[in-house]
């Protein structure tokens, strides 16, 4: 690797990282609801929390922003496979490890969600299709949902691209987001998983 490629891959990383670093579901929830997300419900800077404590505006928000910034690092780069792919993991990664929240984060869902949909539009609509067959027809749990949509991310994405890279982005993505659900899972043996509820007294 030359130094004009290494440089490049170090901006994509970095870039990818900060973008993906800005916790929406924090400002928004502070900004403009007076409520710090981080305080309510789960804890966690999600949609799902959002739509808890916010609502559905702010969830509809924060849903939309984060999923932002995990595709536009990718349309940054897009004319390369392996650096849309180092984008996709770097901004997932920088959700989850905010440096402006002490590195801390969300899940990684949303913007892992719109990473995908801006590497191939059918294997976001894939991961879209997953997520409701897991979280609202089957289970009601979101996390359900979520853990099934990235389950599917990697045969997506192999299927429509035929893309190592990204096909490796899928299964890190994946397996990361499995982890970020750990205590999800735990909650899920233990019977004590807060279900899905789309009706909330915010707007």
């Amino acid at each position: 690797m030359n130094g004009a490629v290494s440089v490049t891959v170090l901006l994509v990383a970095v870039g990818a990282f900060f973008i993906g670093s800005i916790p929406f579901g924090y400002l928004i929830g502070r900004f403009f609801y007076r409520i710090d997300i981080r305080k309510a419900g789960s804890g966690n800077i999600g949609a799902m929390n959002a739509l808890r404590t916010l609502g559905k505006t702010g969830a509809i928000a924060v849903l939309l922003l984060d999923a932002l910034k995990g595709a536009l690092p990718v349309l940054v780069v897009h004319q390369s496979d392996t650096l849309a792919a180092l984008a996709a993991a770097c901004a997932v990664l920088g959700h989850c490890f905010s440096p402006w929240l002490g590195w801390k984060g969300g899940k990684g869902v949303a913007t892992a969600f719109g990473a995908i949909l801006a590497l191939s539009w059918p294997a976001g609509l894939v991961f879209v299709l997953a997520w409701i067959v897991g979280a609202l027809l089957v289970t009601k749990y979101s996390s359900v949902g979520s853990m099934l949509a990235n389950v599917a991310a990697p045969f997506a994405l192999y299927g429509f691209t035929r893309s190592p890279a990204e096909t490796i982005f899928g299964v890190f993505v994946a397996i990361f987001i499995i982890w970020t659900h750990r205590e999800n899972l735990g909650r899920l043996r233990n019977g004590t998983e807060n279900r899905i509820s789309l009706f909330t007294r915010r707007a």
